[in-house]
Parts: C-alpha cells; sequence; structure tokens
C-alpha cells in the first residue's frame, strides 16, 4: 500500500466492490417549535435563491428587517400544534423511513449499501449526511430526494445543497442524483392504495382534492415543470382507480407574500364548494412523502376550518404515504436499478 493511501480521500477500493451510500432527503424542520429555532430555520430557508427569486439585495432587506422579526414568533406556535414528545413529525418519520429502507436492502441481499437520512434546511444537514457517508468509506452515493414532483424550488435546491458541499472534497465519489419519480409505477400504486383504502373505510365524497404544495406562477412561465408533474400525478392515480372528472379536483397550497401562485388555491376552492352544494370532501396531498406542518396543521386544521366555517359537513384529510410498506417498496424501486 502506497504510504500515502491513508492520508487521501479516494478509499482505494476494488473498484467492482464499491461501497454506496443512499442520501433520503427532505425539506426539513426547525430543532424546536420555539421563536428562536424558527428564526435559524427561517433565516436558511428564506436565504435559499430558489425558494425567493426577487432582487437579492430587496430581498435581505425584506427578510432581515421585517420578516425574520416578525414570523418566528408565530410560526412557532403552528409548530407547536403539530409537535411530539419525539419532535417534528417530518423528522420523526424520516428516521422511520430510514430504518425501513435500510431492513429493505438488507432482506433483499443489498446489505453493502446504507441509507443516512438527510435534511435540506436544518438538520441534520445535507453536509452531515454526506460526511456521515465519507467516514464510512462509501464510494458511491445516490441522492434520493422524497419530493416526487419536481421543483427547481425543492429538487433543484437539494442538487444545490449537494453540490455545494462536494465542492470542497478533494475526491468526489461516483453520485448518482434521482430528480423526481411524480409518474413512477409504484409511488402511484401507493398513493392510489392509499385512496382506495380510505374510500372503502368512509366512502366516496362528493370531492376528492388532491392539494399539492404551490409554488409562485413565475417558476412556471420560467420552465419549472412542477405544475405538469403534479396534474400527471393526479391524472394517473385518479385512473388507476377509474375515478370521475367531476369527482377528483386538483388544487395548490401553501402560498406565502403578495405574487400569485399556481392556481386553483386550495383555501379558496374548499371554501367555495358548500355553496356549490360540495359539503363532503376527502383531502390528500401527494407531493409530501411525509406528513409534516403543511399536511398536519395546514390540511388538517387550517383548511377544515374554512370549509366547516363556509357551511361544509364532513371533511377528512387522507395521510401521507409516511412509512407505509409499499412506500417503502416504491423507494426501493427507485433505488433497486442503480444498486
Amino acid at each position: 500500500m502506497s504510504r500515502f493511501s491513508a492520508i487521501t480521500d479516494n478509499p482505494h477500493g476494488n473498484r467492482f466492490n464499491q461501497k454506496t451510500g443512499i442520501l433520503l432527503t427532505n425539506l426539513g424542520s426547525p430543532d424546536a417549535p420555539t421563536p428562536s429555532a424558527l428564526r435559524r430555520y427561517l433565516r436558511e430557508f428564506l436565504s435559499d435563491p430558489r425558494i425567493v427569486e426577487i432582487p437579492r439585495i430587496l430581498w435581505m432587506i425584506i427578510l432581515h428587517g421585517i420578516i425574520l422579526r416578525v414570523r418566528p414568533a408565530k410560526s412557532a406556535k403552528t409548530y407547536a400544534s403539530i409537535w411530539t414528545e419525539q419532535g417534528s413529525p417530518l423528522i420523526q418519520i424520516t428516521k422511520e423511513q430510514t430504518a425501513k429502507l435500510n431492513e429493505k436492502l438488507q432482506r433483499e441481499g443489498l446489505g453493502h449499501a446504507k441509507v443516512v437520512m438527510a435534511m435540506r434546511y436544518g438538520n441534520p444537514s445535507i453536509e452531515h449526511g454526506l460526511e456521515t457517508l465519507r467516514a464510512e468509506g462509501i464510494t458511491r452515493i445516490i441522492v434520493l430526494p422524497l419530493y416526487p414532483q419536481y421543483s427547481s424550488a425543492t429538487t433543484g435546491s437539494t442538487f444545490d445543497a449537494i453540490a455545494k458541499v462536494l465542492s470542497k472534497w478533494r475526491w468526489v465519489p461516483e453520485l448518482h442524483f434521482l430528480n423526481g419519480y411524480h409518474d413512477s409505477p409504484e409511488y402511484i400504486d401507493s398513493l392510489a392504495a392509499s385512496v382506495k383504502e380510505d374510500l372503502e373505510k368512509h366512502g366516496t365524497p362528493q370531492k376528492l382534492v388532491f392539494s399539492y404544495h404551490g409554488t409562485p406562477k413565475l417558476f412556471l412561465e420560467r420552465g419549472d415543470p412542477y405544475y405538469c408533474f403534479c396534474m400527471k400525478t393526479t391524472r394517473l392515480v385518479k385512473e388507476k382507480l377509474g375515478l370521475s372528472d367531476e369527482l377528483v379536483e386538483t388544487t395548490f397550497q401553501s402560498r406565502f407574500g403578495k405574487a400569485e401562485w399556481l392556481k386553483p388555491y386550495t383555501d379558496a376552492t374548499l371554501r367555495a364548494f358548500p355553496s356549490n352544494g360540495i359539503k363532503d370532501v376527502a383531502i390528500l396531498s401527494p407531493a409530501f412523502s411525509a406528513d409534516c406542518l403543511e399536511t398536519l396543521e395546514e390540511l388538517e386544521e387550517e383548511n377544515r376550518h374554512y370549509f366547516i366555517e363556509s357551511g361544509g359537513e364532513h371533511y377528512r384529510y387522507i395521510p401521507a404515504l409516511n412509512t407505509r410498506d409499499d412506500h417503502i417498496d416504491a423507494m426501493f424501486s427507485l433505488l433497486k436499478p442503480l444498486l
């Protein structure tokens, strides 16, 4: 062995006997439901140029002069409403997904691959996840961002963070970056199964709403394919289950600021339903691979209130795919060709 082998980044292993690391990523969460933790989290999140595409100097003045002075306290209250003894639901669910995916790899005889979780914002960070893999002598890395429908603001931003960390490494390992799976047959099967189970248990509502996280309309106009991918996911599930066009509605939630976002808006749609005689709805959010603030607080609580207050009578939320076995199988199907 060369006397320099021990101090280089390259593990000098056999190229055909490589160790594979899988980085399972999601958006992230503050460390605690407190104003100070939210301020740190929002500073990182809202400083990302993929998230806010307005002139940088102007945005930094608005962010630090107004938003980070006001929003953390308000956001802390909403996070506190969903916080559990284990902490952030998103973080806990992603931990469980990671553990189940590692178990699946072992059962399939793919123990040479190891799954580590990381968050685009907050902890555990992208850098921490990559450094964990490097410390274990990983020679190949597969990145699986858990955003089924690609968007520059989510998947694109994750790639930026990966590239930023790897730009500091002397030896860059073989890298595979999976940029979406909105029409993956296994993902569609899992999503359809979750809907079918709900309909069989609770009956068919007057409207089944597919509510996706929104993005500014400007993103679509500049070429982001997210809107089209969302519409395709809805169509594939609808076709899989033989649902009628009249039953299914696609909407977009979680808008921020005064700019126009993708329409129709979820909250406005739910408010308008009762006046049109629609008083029984079921809602799901296929863009989220794990339940989080936007589903547990925004959909289950806030939007339920809008619907009932407007005259609605029956409202139910169909949970994200979370740790369902068929969801883990869907993740595995995306990774298997690369293992």
